[in-house]
């Protein structure tokens, strides 16, 4: 695969896999990583079971789901570092889906209309003015222990809805 393919099936065990590679499944995947009643071993049966459409035999496990959190990273190396969490993605939805429409020029959320996971995440990385971005970047000040300016805690106190977590600490 040439790196400006966008995969549509994993190999796993020497053979294909189709996958669900739509940005939905994604989404309904890192949901389900982000629930706290679910246990480790059902997020890992919940991304497979979502993201392949015929999963490969139990044997290859291991494979299956180093394959599939490679998709989710978008073929990225994962760092291993951990960074604070400064967005969610169901709790965001309203002001995240707005600026990635901007961007890829149309509804992304159009039921009628894929759109590749890695696709969507690049609409999301190019997201630059707005709204989502002004939200993000005072969470991450705030992540970072910084002391918020005058106007970004009148924001915050105007947009106490926006953004949810963010507004809780105002330093």
């Amino acid at each position: 695969m040439y790196s400006w393919e966008l995969p549509t099936t994993l190999e796993v065990g020497g053979e294909s896999y189709e996958i669900r590679s739509d940005f939905r499944p994604a989404l309904d995947i890192i949901a389900a990583f982000n629930d706290p009643q679910l246990p480790d071993a059902a997020k890992l049966d919940v991304m497979v079971t979502i993201l392949y459409v015929s999963p490969p035999p139990a044997e290859y496990l291991d494979e299956t789901v180093k394959k599939a959190l490679w998709f989710l990273d978008c073929g990225r190396q994962d760092d291993g570092k951990t960074k604070p969490r400064t967005m969610d993605w169901e709790q965001d939805a309203a002001i995240i889906f707005p600026a990635a429409n901007k961007i890829a020029g149309y509804e992304t959320r159009n039921p009628q209309r894929y759109t590749h996971w890695w696709s969507f995440i690049g609409y999301f990385n190019e997201i630059e003015e707005g709204l989502f971005s002004q939200v993000l970047a005072i969470r991450q000040k705030l992540a970072r222990g910084k002391k918020l300016e005058k106007w970004e805690r009148e924001f915050l106190k105007e947009n106490r809805g926006v953004g949810g977590t963010a507004g809780e600490d105002q330093r």
